[in-house]
């Protein structure tokens, strides 16, 4: 049986990490993506780095290149990895040039792509995916992969043994859309941590800012509740005891929480890539969708929403929060008083 072959359609941090370990496997891989990005995989090739081994690079003549969706076209699966906001425009990009037995496989932060992307390529299969750890972009032409953790998809024999052959650690899960409402829990991190201007292992290290995220998962999980949702369990803590966790003290979360440490000193948010580069945020797909879902309930997510305004404002004036102003704004957004947390979590 030949190999399938891949496009990445939305070749940035996410989409070369995953395409770059397939074309390193052997495997037919088209990297889709804006010009500025191409300019530079052309000129530089990909090199692909991790705490776990040596980097793995690939020059510029082995990569295909492409700025257009049609490079799609002879692909058995294409992964999709735009920011949500770029869902349904790149949808509608691909769909005149998709083969009618193609695979789309949506690799993207948020709650909703995979059914944009069913809704505008009707006819063909769409699965959904997760990636658990981060990957940002060190210098132009590498990724850097900063944590371990398993990629996680709908069941697909083939996509899995590729990924697996390519050295990815995979699950296939029947519950994707309790997975992908746990890793919202832990993507509202992201914007705790473009905010804090610090390296993922330095934040989670300090307690005002675990103290952030655990005012904001209480909140998604009062709306969770409210909406019948039970988030999958996918580490060593249950999520309605991540909060609690969050909030003991350094020394006390270092023995109880190792593994949520287990990350080396490059790793950082997607979002703080984001402001560094003066890109839009995902802020409305990860806190957004927490005030939302709130609204519908008839609550509110107030430390959600205050991080959206942060983030909204950092777009265009850059600043970064010591942990304490963070959280002192946060509980003021709640009405708490200084000290005090939260038990219950949207009003």
């Amino acid at each position: 049986m030949s190999k399938p072959r891949f496009a990445v359609l939305g070749a940035g941090s996410i989409g070369c990490h995953l395409g770059g370990r397939l074309a390193a496997a052997g495997y037919e891989v088209a990297f889709i993506g804006r010009p500025a990005g191409m300019d530079v995989l052309r000129d530089r090739g990909l090199t692909q780095t991790s705490s776990a081994g040596e980097p793995v690079h690939l020059p510029p003549d082995s990569l295909t290149l492409a700025t257009d969706p049609a490079a799609a076209a002879d692909a058995d699966y294409v992964l999709v990895t735009v920011k949500t906001a770029g869902t349904e425009g790149a949808a509608r990009s691909l769909a005149p040039h998709l083969a009618p037995s193609a695979t789309v496989v949506s690799f993207q932060n948020g709650l909703h792509n995979p059914a944009t992307l069913r809704t505008a390529l009707p006819g063909h299969r769409v699965l959904a995916g997760m990636v658990p750890y981060n990957v940002v972009q060190s210098e132009p032409g590498t990724v850097h992969q900063g944590m371990p953790g398993r990629l996680m998809t709908d069941p697909d024999d083939t996509l899995h043994t590729a990924l697996r052959t390519a050295g990815l650690a995979t699950e296939a899960r029947t519950d994707m859309s309790d997975v992908q409402h746990a890793k919202l829990l832990m993507n509202l991190n992201n914007a705790i941590n473009a905010l804090s201007g610090l390296p993922l292992r330095d934040q989670l290290g300090r307690r005002a800012y675990r103290r952030c995220l655990a005012l904001c998962q209480r909140e998604a999980l009062t709306a969770y509740r409210a909406a019948g949702i039970s988030p999958a369990r996918l580490g060593p803590t249950a999520p309605g005891v991540t909060p609690y966790v969050l909030s003991l003290p350094d020394a006390l979360f270092r023995r109880v929480a190792a593994s949520a440490l287990r990350i080396d000193a490059q790793a950082r948010s997607s979002m703080w890539e984001d402001l560094q580069r003066g890109r839009p945020t995902e802020i409305d797909s990860l806190q957004g969708e927490i005030v939302a879902l709130a609204t519908t309930h008839g609550l509110t997510a107030p430390a959600n929403a205050r991080l959206i305004t942060l983030v909204r404002e950092a777009e265009s004036t850059p600043r970064t929060w010591p942990g304490e102003a963070l959280l002192g704004e946060l509980r003021a957004a709640r009405g708490l008083a200084p000290g005090q947390d939260a038990s219950s979590s949207c009003r």
